[in-house]
């Protein structure tokens, strides 16, 4: 048999004892939010520095402000790539407690219609993702002695709680870090039988503005119809960023938004995706947004601009006849291709700037900005990867893109300038941050088996 089909043999001969090692991570409580968990956080991060080194790597625990990263390198054979895998083993709280059926970090196997699934905190996000990729290199060093390319590793343990020493730490390990492909496992599957590669994530631009007109609030009967009223002009203000049509209208907001190439737009119309099932799931039935547009191209290839609250004038219960002397909105746009968030943001003050009567003032507060990032749909690397997993899946691999974000692709861009493959084995109905999070174990399983493809068609 060749050396990949050997690893192959090593990770389904070895799957129950890969199991009892996530297992011991899950039962670590590295809740990163509540300063209570700092030693349960750094116990794991020591554990997963004894199973790398276990396996060959060259792995260490690097103190942060906060919790710590964790480290590790491993050689490969000369000439192949050098790829960074990226996860975090920090996991959300359990609150609230009493909606878990069972013990949140004792992990617990059921069966359910049929398919084995275990329950605990960080089971899909993202221990046991996580655990694919150290199981895979686990099972190429069994099997073979060596891994197929040179691998690094970082596992942060803040990500659950916004990541504040990850710019720093990464500036600061610069050269260490900087290889030819970055690998995250954050992310998620088409479906249960579909693996998928996420290849762009939209950035944001978000503002909040507030109108200033009199003094104090006004009665409205006594000043109604001669006074400035804030909320009327703010509406008619965020009335404005939408033509008729759902084109947002602010001045060369489209630049640097690229149109999604042809196959891609037909792959996605392949997948089965059904926009009365996405929309009938939360009470609505019509697709807003720009017309004559998908609704997987408005939420994975479109940019956007949103308002995400309003606030003035009286707003307890009961009534009070008041014009209000201030009004406020936040608003937020998402981004895509090579959009330039500073240049939208100074957009949307230019928009309401203009739009100001005489007596009117504007104020804003800046909430911070992210460019999107976009993978080349020709890269060599996302085509190998994609055949490694339709290799194993028995399905091509969607080529799919994020509505949101994960920050630290953009990191990985901006800091060492590599590119991400974007590939996890989650499902959407996994519960991540939620009660009963669960992992199905053909996901982890099959995970396992993905990586392990996947490195060998790097290599190649």
């Amino acid at each position: 048999m060749s050396d990949l089909e050997n690893t192959l043999q090593q990770v389904d001969n070895n799957l129950d004892a890969s199991l009892d090692r996530l297992f011991e991570l899950l039962r670590i409580e590295s809740i990163s939010t509540d300063p209570a968990y700092k030693d349960e956080c750094r116990k794991a991060g020591q554990y997963l520095v004894d199973a790398l080194n276990e396996i060959g790597f060259v792995a260490s625990l690097r103190d942060t402000p906060g919790h710590p990263m964790v480290v590790a390198h491993h050689d490969g054979p000369e000439g192949t790539p050098h790829v960074l895998f990226y996860g975090h083993y920090d996991v959300q709280p359990v609150d609230p407690i009493d909606l878990w059926d069972t013990d949140p970090f004792e992990p617990t196997m059921k069966e359910v219609d049929g398919a084995k699934r275990f329950y605990c905190r960080g089971s899909s996000d993202d221990k046991g993702q996580l655990m694919t990729f150290v199981e895979a290199c686990r099972a190429w060093k069994d099997a073979t002695g060596a891994l197929p390319c040179k691998v690094s590793i970082l596992f942060e343990g803040e990500e659950e709680s916004g990541s504040p020493s990850l710019d720093d730490f990464l500036e600061s390990a610069t050269e260490e870090l900087s290889c030819d492909l970055a690998l995250v496992c954050d992310t998620s599957m088409w479906d249960a039988d579909t693996p998928a590669i996420t290849t762009a994530l939209r950035g944001m631009a978000s503002d909040e503005v507030t109108i200033h007109a009199a003094s104090r609030d006004l009665h409205s009967g006594y000043y109604g119809g001669a006074a400035q009223n804030p909320i009327h002009i703010l509406s008619k203000i965020l009335a404005d960023l939408h033509d008729e049509s759902g084109t947002v209208t602010l001045e060369n907001f489209y630049d640097g938004v690229e149109e999604t190439p042809d196959h891609i737009k037909q792959m996605w119309e392949g997948l089965g995706f059904s926009a009365e099932d996405f929309l009938g799931s939360i009470g609505l039935s019509m697709p807003s947004g720009e017309a004559n547009r998908s609704v997987l191209e408005q939420t994975w290839a479109r940019p956007t601009a949103e308002v995400n609250g309003i606030t003035g004038g009286y707003t307890g219960d009961g009534f009070k006849t008041v014009i209000a002397a201030q009004a406020s909105a936040k608003v937020s746009f998402r981004l895509v291709g090579n959009q330039d968030p500073e240049k939208v943001a100074q957009a949307f003050r230019k928009h309401v700037n203009e739009r100001l009567p005489e007596d009117c003032t504007a104020t804003f507060i800046r909430h911070g900005n992210s460019p999107a990032t976009q993978l080349d749909y020709n890269l060599p690397e996302l085509k190998k990867a994609a055949g490694a997993l339709s290799e194993e899946w028995g399905k091509d691999a969607a080529i799919i893109a994020g509505g949101g974000s994960i920050p630290i692709v953009g990191n990985f861009k901006r800091q060492l300038g590599m590119d991400s493959l974007l590939i996890g084995y989650a499902l959407s109905d996994d519960a991540i941050h939620s009660p009963n999070e669960k992992y199905e174990l053909k996901s982890y399983h099959k995970g396992t088996r993905s990586w392990a493809r996947v490195l060998a068609a790097l290599a190649n």
